[in-house]
């Protein structure tokens, strides 16, 4: 089969990267720092550590280009990387389109998702400081289903807080986290002194399930907190997926024109574009960066550039980041991972600078899609990554309209195996695209927190 044929590009376990791209050293500017929720002064490593490792807080505020990948991680890693690149011919031609379309599939880790690549390096350097357990939040429940999944490869305990909508949408997620021997319970719970004060914010959401994690974590000394995106060290742990695309498109003899992921906190979009977003900063490349966002949740489209908390009820550090207000709320969409009120503020200062591009896709639109790829490709897409496929489409749409061969990649970021209830909502004609309160963000907004407006 000659390349031009080919639809697989697969990569040897020999492939898998040696080292995570750190791409807060290429970043424009002084990077912002994280600020003390009590004083809002600049945090230092020491505020840092009643919650994570230390070799995880190196990593968060490392300038070093490239961070080693320990060997114990690339071994669990070779359960399911490298992950495969694949050339969308049948999309292609059920769209019409010159565009050459490729996807980096991560539905094949066993969680189902690209949350893996993170939670087996977390759980890692957790136990090489002695932790017992970790506590955190999930939100479609991807985040919780790796985490379990690696404490459990790691001999540690895991206790998962899951946003209540998604408890309720997605019970084989909370089968998966039990499987893999972790603890799960609806937030807003009554465990938590952060639980009980947003009992009337009955479908919850990632702050408020953050909160309840981080008080778990707080209050007990051999129990840590993890985060399944936003912060520097989770987008620098999944780097391994750009990476691999690099070599992948290089076995294809193509480079991207477009890389398109979906953001909620902004890991899955991170791992697919930094390596790429690199080239650009250092070797002159001019790949474009396409962020699909959902609508009822518009972070990078329609949030304000603020410090602001990680978490509801205020106990995480102050981030700069654009924010719909630590305190909102978002409607309650099928796609879970993405209903975050702030993003990665390593992602906010790309987008600031204007090297991405952010979009917001409709719910029903990005369903649209998914039911389209899968139809063609055979994939059934996560909710998540359907938003990606949308603005991958109209991306498309326009290499035909201007008649030009691009390269689209899109970073596929898991299946939606368990998320059938909402394409089984979809078919019906029942789903429906939820409207975002702007009135409820900017009361949130005047309820953020006293800082100093980032510049």
């Amino acid at each position: 089969m000659s390349v031009s044929e080919q639809i697989q590009f697969p990569l040897p376990e020999s492939a898998i990267p040696t080292h995570w791209v750190n791409l807060l050293a290429d970043l424009p500017g002084e990077p912002l720092p994280p600020l003390h929720p009590a004083t809002k002064e600049p945090l230092g490593p020491d505020d840092l550590a009643p919650l994570f490792p230390m070799a995880l807080i190196g990593q968060e505020v490392s300038a070093e280009p490239e961070i080693e990948i320990p060997d114990e991680v690339r071994d669990v890693y070779r359960l399911w990387r490298p992950t495969p690149l694949l050339r969308a011919r049948r999309l292609e031609r059920a769209l019409d389109t010159p565009a050459h379309i490729y996807y980096k599939y991560e539905g094949v880790s066993p969680a189902g998702s690209h949350k893996p690549n993170t939670a087996v390096a977390q759980a890692y350097f957790n136990r090489q400081e002695g932790v017992r357990k970790l506590a955190t939040e999930t939100g479609a429940g991807q985040w919780g289903s790796a985490l379990a999944l690696a404490c459990q490869l790691f001999g540690l305990e895991c206790e998962v807080f899951m946003v209540g909508v998604s408890y309720d949408q997605k019970p084989y997620r909370r089968a998966m986290i039990e499987a893999w021997g972790g603890t799960v319970h609806r937030s807003p719970s009554e465990l938590t002194e952060a639980g009980r004060s947003q009992g009337e914010h009955d479908s919850g959401s990632l702050g408020i399930a953050i909160s309840e994690a981080v008080e778990v974590a707080a209050g007990s000394e051999d129990t840590n907190y993890t985060l399944g995106s936003v912060l520097n060290h989770v987008c620098l742990h999944q780097t391994v997926i750009g990476q691999e695309a690099i070599a992948q498109l290089e076995l294809a003899g193509e480079y991207p024109d477009v890389v398109v992921g979906c953001v909620g906190g902004g890991s899955n979009f991170a791992g697919i574009a930094y390596p790429f977003l690199r080239a650009n900063l250092r070797d002159g490349k001019s790949t474009r960066f396409v962020a699909a966002e959902p609508s009822a949740c518009p972070t990078l489209t329609r949030g304000v550039y603020r410090y602001d908390f990680g978490d509801t009820v205020g106990l995480t550090p102050l981030m700069p980041m654009y924010t719909l207000g630590h305190d909102f709320v978002p409607p309650p969409v099928h796609a879970g991972g993405l209903r975050y009120h702030g993003d990665a503020p390593s992602l906010c200062a790309l987008v600031k600078e204007g090297l991405v591009e952010p979009r917001a896709i409709h719910q029903t639109s990005a369903f649209e899609a998914a039911i389209r790829f899968a139809r063609t490709e055979g994939i059934i897409p996560g909710p998540e990554p359907a938003h990606a496929l949308r603005a991958a489409f109209d991306e498309a749409e326009a290499a035909r309209e201007a008649d030009e061969e691009r390269v689209i990649l899109i970073g596929l970021s898991g299946h939606g195996h368990f998320d059938m209830s909402a394409y089984e909502a979809f078919l019906g004609g029942e789903l429906t695209d939820l409207e975002f309160s702007q009135a409820e963000m900017d009361a949130a907004i005047e309820r953020l927190p006293e800082a100093p407006v980032p510049g």
